[in-house]
């Protein structure tokens, strides 16, 4: 795996994670009884953006370290994945004396 994929397996593993925490512990303005005018209702009461961010980070780098460690091990490879023969058949090692 390059470093170049490398990055982009973790900048995507960001913004996935990082959109699945930020509606967790949300409580909008509405719901803390507090509406700031010239805001819409559903907007959040509370920023706490940053340590959403920083929750992100550290769960998405355990998360990339073990997809790094998947994609790089060779457990599973391309051709375990052509089930319509498409790579045609695999190369043959030959043995070296």
């Amino acid at each position: 795996m390059s470093i170049t994929a490398a990055l982009i397996v973790y900048a995507v593993t960001w913004f996935m994670v990082f959109y699945i925490v930020l509606p967790i512990r949300f409580q909008s303005q509405q719901d803390s009884g507090a509406v700031v005018p010239g805001t819409p209702k559903s907007a959040p009461s509370s920023e706490n953006v940053k340590k959403k961010a920083l929750i992100t980070t550290g769960v998405t780098f355990v998360l990339w370290v073990g997809m790094v460690w998947f994609i790089t091990s060779g457990i599973v490879t391309v051709r375990d994945l052509d089930f319509r023969g498409t790579l045609g058949p695999a190369p043959v090692e030959q043995e070296t004396e």
